[in-house]
């Protein structure tokens, strides 16, 4: 028995490994670092094509290519083509037909171009006249009879895909048979919409006429799209043209039928495809630009497939509201794009199974959500970042959370990294080398296996930061940089000081508490106000219910206070701010000071009356003001909360 091996051509790589959902969350975390919300992030995602190896096309990319194609379409060739063969073979019958009558003297002859000379002057017309017109000439006859074989071919390969080449040599025989097929397909549609028909009626209709159509539909339901998409592609040609062309064109699509016995049954058709697919465009016109005359059957296939395209290029958009990557017909994409396009749409229809099959994204409500597990790998990348705009001579400035041999240690242990100084715990280092290798024989132990104990030589913190979240933060571009502030310091605090109890406040014209899961989805609120004073009432809670903790309170603004809360619970907002609003939130400011808590503000803006209120707040608390710029404020605010935990 011999094998032969060869490359694998029937899609994507079967043995190929699968991909890594990590690099895709990273990709979205680009966009939600960057101010966006889970389900905007997941669309750029799925608009550029996913990361890695097999660079998989993204909808931007497919998109670009269906208009490509869109565009060569429409400079493919005008849609009169039919009509201006049929004018073109009717003139030379017409003038083989002259040439033999014009030496024959007789009374006939005169009679014949007589006729001739009183034909309609349009086509339909005139080769209705002809049909029954006895030719003198056999050159002029055998063209007359081109021309019917020539409309007869165009007509049913217009409603028919293929026909044209099945009756490229016609005989009664092969006519008798696509009349045969028409009403058996007719009696088939009538037994469907009285709820009568059966699989095996579909097979045994393409048991007999299956040849007729080369898409090989696998049920009625396929064979009814491919002939209403057809049907209706016709209906598009005819709509476009000249309302003379249209006319002309419809007389003779009409002639070739009844001559060919064919009318009745195909009027019963086109009434059955329309009652079932209303949906399609019937009568939207098209232009096309090109030069070459396209006869009807390639003009209908151009315009089926640009009505494809239509549908196709509005689906991968997604623009529209509930928009789904499931929305996107394959098929369609198949038969514009080819088999590749279908992997790389497949691929991308993957991404968003895998990412909340994996933990990453969940729907609460019909909204996208992170997961706590995405949103903290997304918190590390944002303090990755964060250290890696530190200058190499201040990277020594954050604290670490195990100092050392010489610290205290905290009971808990944590696996083995490069470059750790802390003692190894040996006794949870060898159960994990048994629990891999097994008890029986010798123990051999990995780098996975190895496990230090944590030292700490600092107190616990209570951390409050507090973010702005009105709509001058939007309009300045300064949100993008807090919410990945709040992220990193989050992940920070999470992951080096787990000690720490941290709190993360938006305000606006109110103030909340923002839970760690819901900083990836974060949005800026379009209200307008700036209640400090709220924020500042809620940090100051947290402090009290940790009075053993150090207290650590740090503001991101980019506008002075503007709202405060009033005794009945309701927001007071006025610009420029009321003596009121600005008292209360500094008696905040005072209490925060009693709490022996040092409030750093760090400014978004270079604004007079901001800088005057947090001068005022660094003269009363004794807390340092920071002017930072947005590209700069994760690694300010990172930088001022290490500096006051090692101080601590």
């Amino acid at each position: 028995m011999s094998y032969r091996y060869g490359e694998y051509r029937e899609g994507p790589d079967p043995l190929a490994p699968p991909y890594d959902v990590r690099s895709a969350l990273d990709q979205m975390g680009d966009s939600v670092l960057a101010g966006a919300n889970p389900s905007h992030a997941l669309r750029d995602l799925l608009k550029q094509g996913l990361p890695g190896a097999d660079d998989r096309r993204g909808l931007d990319d497919l998109l670009r290519e269906v208009r490509r194609r869109r565009r060569e379409l429409r400079e493919r060739g005008r849609l009169d083509g039919t009509l201006e063969q049929a004018r073109a073979l009717l003139d030379k019958a017409i003038g083989q037909e002259r040439a033999e009558l014009f030496p024959d003297p007789s009374d006939d002859a005169r009679l014949r171009e007589a006729e001739l000379d009183g034909l309609p002057s349009d086509a339909a017309g005139a080769i209705q006249e002809l049909s029954g017109y006895q030719w003198r000439s056999a050159a002029a006859r055998q063209t007359f009879e081109e021309l019917r074989d020539l409309l007869r071919r165009e007509v049913l390969d217009t409603q028919f895909r293929g026909m044209r080449e099945a009756l490229a040599n016609p005989d009664p025989a092969a006519m008798e048979r696509v009349g045969q097929m028409m009403s058996a397909l007719n009696d088939m549609l009538d037994r469907d919409a009285r709820g009568e028909h059966t699989p095996e009626d579909f097979d045994a209709f393409m048991s007999k006429y299956g040849d007729m159509f080369p898409e090989a539909p696998r049920n009625l339901e396929e064979l009814v799209d491919l002939l209403a998409r057809r049907a209706a592609a016709t209906q598009r040609l005819m709509a476009s043209l000249t309302p003379r062309q249209r006319e002309e064109l419809s007389r003779l699509i009409d002639q070739t039928l009844d001559q060919a016995g064919l009318g009745e049954q195909m009027r019963r058709l086109g009434d059955s495809l329309y009652a079932r697919r209303p949906d399609l465009a019937w009568n939207t016109p098209e232009r096309l630009s090109g030069e070459d005359p396209l006869g009807m059957g390639d003009a209908v296939n151009a315009l089926e497939e640009l009505a494809d395209l239509t549908q196709l290029e509005a689906a991968l958009r997604q623009d529209y509201p509930g928009a789904r990557l499931d929305d996107i017909d394959e098929a369609a994409v198949r038969r514009a794009l080819g088999r590749s396009a279908v992997d790389d749409l497949d691929a991308l229809k993957r991404i968003e199974r895998e990412l909340e099959r994996q933990g990453y994204l969940r729907r609460q409500r019909g909204k996208l959500e992170l997961t706590p597990k995405a949103v903290r790998r997304l918190g590390e990348t944002a303090l990755r970042r964060v250290f890696a705009s530190l200058d190499s001579g201040r990277r020594g400035d954050h604290d670490q959370v195990d100092a050392g041999s010489a610290g205290e240690l905290t009971g808990s242990t944590r696996p083995w990294r490069f470059g750790d100084e802390q003692p190894i715990d040996v006794v949870r280092t060898v159960v994990n080398g048994v629990r891999r290798g097994g008890a029986a024989g010798t123990v051999t132990l990995s780098v996975d296996d190895f496990e230090v104990a944590e030292t700490e030589r600092r107190t616990a913190a209570a951390v409050c930061l507090l973010v702005d979240l009105s709509y001058s933060m939007a309009l300045r571009g300064t949100w993008a940089a807090a919410k990945q502030t709040a992220m990193a310091l989050q992940a920070l605090v999470a992951s080096k000081f787990p000690q720490d109890s941290v709190q993360i406040i938006g305000f606006s014209n109110y103030a909340r508490v923002l839970q760690p899961d819901e900083l990836a989805g974060l949005e800026w609120d379009m209200v307008q106000g700036t209640n400090l004073h709220h924020a500042l009432l809620i940090a100051g809670r947290h402090l009290d219910r940790h009075p053993d903790f150090e207290p650590v309170v740090l503001v991101v603004t980019d506008g002075e206070p503007t709202a405060h809360l009033r005794r009945n619970g309701s927001a007071a907002f006025e610009w420029p701010p009321t003596r009121e609003t600005l008292d209360l939130t500094l008696a905040e400011v005072d209490k925060m000071t009693r709490r022996r808590a040092t409030l750093n503000v760090f400014m978004l803006a270079d604004d007079e009356r901001l800088r005057d209120f947090v001068n005022e707040v660094a003269r009363r608390n004794g807390g340092r003001v920071f002017s930072s710029n947005a590209d700069r404020l994760g690694e300010y605010v990172v930088s001022d909360f290490l500096r006051v935990r090692r101080k601590r």
